[in-house]
């Protein structure tokens, strides 16, 4: 008995199916690189908008809550409401949320301005992760469109750092928001010409008690985790959310075993592969901070580079990460599946920080910086691809858009956790390294570069603790696709 995946499918079809790519890639990139384009941007925006650095750490928090509380719900409601649907007011509102920001004339504004974007991009990001998912779903095409969206999601930050630098130095920080009008016009036309999406199902009620205490815990947590990198671990602005926040999301887990419409159905996180999948990418979005904070930080400070230099600098890491995670993807995971994969990436990217712990006062960029950077992208290239096509393999298609949603949230969530855990630790080296000494600059430029270490041998153990759990759970074999999928989902 054949499939719909079975049969061969004009070309036309296919073409609109590869375009339909180029839109969800876009907002992928959109949002992605968002979460570094602006914190190139910040001093500069400090300085006009002359507001002091807890204001800063607010700008970027006040996305991050957002972001990261909703993206449970973003996700469901795009299977109740359609995720074309979801997708376009997703683009639109972040679109408007970003020229809001980009005309903020005071501190207050522009943290409004961040949490509504953070709210948009909640709607958007598993919409259009879900619309992958449902668009690909013969294997080796799945394999190809995942590895290019994997390659987007592992790049966009350094992208974010090239861009960001450009467009501060020769035009203005506030261009670092307004540019998303640009990329969300191109993807609205796009979404509108390309994308169309299977029709929507009743499926019953909103989980109104699991939704409160999902966006309040995560809500908590994320605002105590941004605390910690500011107060320490040991204020209570920090342990207070932090504690609240896993007691609510305890409950949530115990309402969703009960009740009868779930936001967050079970079913989707408790399989193997999609479990190994969430557990693989928060660890390993811990790590990625190591890369895109720290080394942007010894780039500036030790090695005096400039915004746009800093972004340059990113650039051969973001061609190995497309590299692998689009030859992984079309080549390897359709025929292996992610278990191989998951793990060798994980310790090729914790390969490449342990040799960027061999970076002194006087490296170069070409002999110390740039091999490492080489050899983590080559091994976030393989992590990035399998782990977001084993997100939503398999899954009914009515939860496409929660489990799209799950890998946005566990990697926000690991980004946040790993953004306090290394400055904790970045912190406390450095001041064990002043203590008792008189300061002089090259005394306190020896104590970075031992912070710089100590945040990169950390990173390193989160890749390769990422590793070691993608070997435990996930399945060996090839992933699961539906074989009554639709065969296209684009014009």
């Amino acid at each position: 008995m054949s499939t719909l995946t079975d049969r061969p499918l004009p070309a036309e079809l296919k073409t609109g199916r590869w375009w339909a790519l180029v839109v969800l890639a876009l907002a992928q990139l959109m949002v992605v690189l968002d979460a570094t384009i602006v914190n190139i941007a910040l001093p500069t925006a400090q300085a006009d908008l002359a507001f002091d650095d807890a204001g800063r750490q607010w700008v970027v928090t006040g996305y991050a809550l957002a972001f990261g509380s909703l993206l449970l719900l973003g996700g469901r409601l795009s299977d109740f409401f359609g995720r074309k649907r979801m997708f376009l007011i997703g683009l639109v509102g972040f679109a408007l949320a970003s020229a809001l920001g980009g005309a903020a004339n005071s501190l207050e504004l522009l943290i409004v301005a961040r949490a509504l974007q953070g709210a948009f991009g909640a709607a958007l990001a598993p919409a259009a992760l879900s619309l992958l998912s449902t668009t690909f779903t013969e294997p080796a095409e799945r394999g190809k469109a995942f590895g290019i969206f994997g390659a987007i999601s592992g790049a966009g930050g350094g992208i974010g750092l090239l861009l960001g630098g450009v467009l501060t130095e020769y035009v203005s920080w506030r261009w670092c928001l307004y540019v998303n009008l640009v990329i969300a016009a191109l993807a609205v036309i796009g979404a509108l010409t390309k994308l169309r999406d299977e029709p929507v199902a009743a499926h019953g009620k909103i989980d109104i008690p699991g939704t409160v205490t999902a966006v309040s815990g995560l809500v908590a947590l994320v605002y105590g985790l941004a605390n910690a990198e500011t107060d320490g671990w040991t204020d209570a602005m920090t342990l207070g959310p932090i504690v609240a926040g896993l007691a609510l999301l305890g409950l949530f887990i115990g309402i969703e075993r009960r009740v009868a419409h779930p936001l967050l159905p079970m079913r989707v996180v408790l399989d193997r592969n999609r479990g190994g999948s969430y557990a693989s990418i928060a660890i390993a979005g811990a790590g990625m901070f190591g890369i895109f904070l720290f080394l942007t930080y010894y780039l500036t400070t030790v090695l005096a580079f400039t915004p746009i230099k800093t972004g340059l600098a990113f650039l051969p890491m973001l061609g190995s990460v497309m590299l692998t995670a689009t030859t992984a993807g079309s080549m390897l995971a359709p025929k292996i599946g992610p278990r191989p994969l998951v793990p060798v990436g994980a310790l090729v990217a914790a390969a490449g920080m342990v040799f960027l712990t061999r970076l002194d006062l006087d490296s170069t960029y070409a002999g110390g910086v740039l091999p490492g950077l080489i050899v983590i992208g080559l091994g976030l290239g393989l992590v990035f691809a399998p782990t977001q096509n084993a997100a939503t393999s398999g899954v009914e298609h009515w939860d496409a858009g929660v489990a799209s949603a799950m890998i946005n949230t566990v990697q926000q969530i690991g980004g946040s956790i790993g953004t306090a855990l290394l400055s904790s630790f970045f912190a406390t080296t450095v001041e064990d390294h002043l203590a008792g000494q008189a300061p002089t600059q090259q005394l306190a430029l020896q104590a970075q570069l031992d912070g710089y270490h100590t945040v990169f041998w950390w990173s390193a153990g989160f890749f390769v603790l990422a590793a070691v759990v993608a070997a435990v759970l996930f399945r060996t074999g090839p992933l699961d696709v539906d074989p009554d999928a639709p065969p296209a989902m684009a014009h």
